[in-house]
C-alpha cells in the first residue's frame, strides 16, 4: 500500500490550524498549487527541524470541484461535494472549498510557521475561504466542558478506518475528509442541568463514563453517532479541535473526520440533524450548529509526488488492466450503508 500522508493517523496535539482554500483556475496558478503541494513535506520538514519533538504535520487535501484540474480525470469513486442536510430548524450547510491544509503539533509557533510558509509559496494561485487556530482545551475536552473523541480507533483499527485500501488501487493509502465549522451558544448550554447536559451527550461530564442504556435517551449524541453494520461498528477518526475568542465572538468546534469512505460520516450527521427514526435528532444541535460543510480527499505521499512531474506525464493511462480501480458502490447519491443500529459511542 502506499504511504499515508503521516498527519492523518497521528495523535491529537495540542494545536492545529484549519486551512481552506479556493484555488485558482488559470493554468499558471493550478501549476503552482500543484507544485507547492508536492513540496509541503519539505516544508514542514524544514520547519519541524527547529523542534523535534514538536510533532509538526500538515495533511493535504483536495475537494471536489478542483480534483481534475490538479490530479487528472481519474478521481477517488465516493469524492464529491458536501451534502447539505436541513430538517426543521436544524441545517448543515454545503460550502466551497478547494484546498484543505490541515497543520498540527505540539505548540502553536510551528503550526504558524509552516502554514505561513506554505501560504507565501502559494502566493496568489489561492485565495483564503476560512481559517481556524484550534487547541486542546484541558484533558482533551470541548468548550462545552465533555471530553471529545473518547471513541477514537487506536492501533489497526485506526489504519482500517481511515485508509483507502485495494477496493481503489490507484488511490490506496488516501483518506476522505469531511469538516465542519460548528459554533457554539455556550450561555445557553451553561444554563443547562449537568445531568441534562450529561443525558444529551451519553456520557458523565467529570470522568468521561458512558451512560447505562437503560438511563441513556435515544438522542444522546453517541448513540446516533454510531453505527454498526454486519454486527461490525463502523469507526471514523476525528482530530477535532475547540476554538474561539474569548471576549465573546465566534466559538466551538471544528470538527474534522478521516474515513476509508465518507458514507459513515454522512450517516451519522444524517442521523444528528434529520434523526433516528426521523425526529428523534441530536439533541445538542440545540446549543450548536455548523456554518461550513466540506468533503476533501488526502491522497497518498506517493499520489502527492506525482503533482510535481509534467501533466501529461501523470495522465498516461496505466497498462495494466489490474491497477484499474474497481467500481464502489454507493455512488447514486444513496448512503449505501445497509442495516445501522446503534451501539455506545461518543464523537
Amino acid at each position: 500500500m502506499n504511504d499515508p500522508q503521516p498527519g492523518v493517523n497521528a495523535l491529537q496535539l495540542r494545536a492545529a490550524i484549519f486551512l481552506v482554500l479556493a484555488v485558482g483556475r488559470t493554468d499558471g496558478e493550478l501549476e503552482r498549487t500543484r507544485t507547492v503541494c508536492a513540496d509541503v513535506d519539505k516544508l514542514v520538514r524544514a520547519v519541524g527541524a527547529r523542534d523535534s519533538a514538536g510533532g509538526l504535520s500538515c495533511v493535504v487535501a483536495f475537494g471536489s470541484d478542483i480534483w481534475p484540474a490538479i490530479c487528472g480525470e481519474s478521481r477517488p469513486a465516493e469524492l464529491h461535494p458536501f451534502r447539505e442536510l436541513r430538517s426543521g430548524p436544524r441545517f448543515a450547510p454545503s460550502t466551497v472549498g478547494d484546498l484543505l491544509l490541515h497543520v498540527a503539533a505540539e505548540r502553536m509557533d510551528l503550526c504558524f510557521e509552516v502554514a505561513a510558509q506554505i501560504m507565501r509559496e502559494l502566493g496568489a494561485s489561492v485565495s483564503r475561504i476560512d481559517e481556524v487556530h484550534g487547541f486542546r482545551y484541558f484533558d482533551d475536552r470541548d468548550l462545552i466542558g465533555f471530553v471529545d473523541g473518547t471513541e477514537n480507533p487506536v492501533g489497526e483499527a485506526r489504519l482500517a478506518a481511515t485508509l483507502v485500501g485495494a477496493e481503489e488501487p490507484e488511490f490506496a493509502g488516501g483518506s476522505y475528509v469531511v469538516v465542519q465549522k460548528y459554533l457554539h451558544d455556550l450561555p445557553k448550554w451553561d444554563g443547562v442541568a449537568v445531568e441534562e447536559q450529561e443525558r444529551i451527550i451519553g456520557r458523565t461530564k467529570l470522568d468521561d463514563v458512558e451512560l447505562d442504556e437503560a438511563v441513556k435517551p435515544s438522542f444522546a449524541h453517541n448513540a446516533l453517532t454510531t453505527l454498526v453494520e454486519n454486527g461490525e461498528e463502523l469507526k471514523i477518526l476525528r482530530h477535532n479541535m475547540p476554538f474561539g475568542d474569548a471576549t465573546g465572538g465566534d466559538s466551538g468546534t471544528y470538527f474534522i473526520g478521516y474515513a476509508r469512505s465518507p458514507r459513515p460520516i454522512e450517516q451519522m450527521l444524517e442521523n444528528m440533524f434529520v434523526g433516528r427514526p426521523e425526529g428523534n435528532y441530536d439533541h445538542l444541535l440545540d446549543f450548536t450548529y455548523p456554518v461550513t460543510g466540506t468533503n476533501f480527499f488526502a491522497p497518498s505521499v506517493q499520489f502527492l509526488a506525482t503533482l510535481a512531474e509534467p501533466r501529461l506525464a501523470r495522465e498516461e493511462p496505466p497498462t495494466d488492466p489490474q491497477s484499474q480501480p474497481s467500481p464502489r458502490p454507493g455512488r447514486s447519491g444513496s448512503l449505501a450503508i445497509g442495516s445501522l443500529k446503534g451501539v455506545p459511542q461518543h464523537e
